[in-house]
């Protein structure tokens, strides 16, 4: 069993690939890509949201895996500060094909409600799209009923591999209030 193994997994139907999503950036925020330095406040941001333990070690494998300007962060203007961040991976060919991986969505609850996750996660959309990328896929986990409904709004769809999924699906779409469409979701 991998790690990913117990994780859902989504990916966005091949038809959205010719539309980017639209990034919209609320007033007084800014979007922009990693720089030297940023990790301190995106290790503080990981931890708000739930991932804690994140150093440079833990950190290593994944800006490996970063495409180049693929590391987006939006900003606070206020207060020159990271709210929210999200990576643009290549993956190992963990779906059949080499891809792209939406990972590590995270963001600082005081910003909560202002589509700061929709916004970074679409510009990890567009980047991959810009790159050629036709797979584009995510892990997360049933509990993050947010960045669930953030996956859904620009079109991800569960990826039902295993049996035991349409339940857990299931279970995560009435918890959200979304519709259960297993017969929607083509792979």
């Amino acid at each position: 069993m991998s790690e990913n193994d117990h994780q859902l997994r989504m990916v966005l139907p091949e038809q959205l690939l010719c539309k980017p999503p639209q990034i919209q950036i609320p007033l007084g925020y800014s979007l922009r890509t990693y720089l030297p330095g940023d990790e301190t406040r995106f290790y503080q941001v990981m931890s708000i949201s739930g991932w804690q333990g994140w150093n440079d070690e833990k950190l290593q494998p994944w800006v490996a895996r970063i495409l180049p300007d693929g590391w987006f962060m939006i900003v606070d203007d206020a207060h020159n500060q990271i709210v929210a961040t999200a990576m643009a991976l290549r993956d190992m060919s963990e779906f059949g094909s080499q891809g792209g991986e939406l990972g590590w969505l995270a963001s600082d609850l005081a910003h909560a409600g202002k589509g700061l996750g929709l916004a970074v996660c679409a510009a990890v959309i567009a980047r991959f799209i810009r790159e050629g990328y036709r797979h584009i896929h995510l892990y997360t986990e049933h509990y993050r009923l947010a960045a669930l409904k953030t996956y859904f709004k620009l079109g991800f769809v569960p990826y039902l591999d295993q049996p035991e999924m349409l339940e857990r699906w299931s279970v995560v779409c009435d918890q959200l209030g979304w519709q259960f469409a297993p017969e929607q979701w083509k792979q």
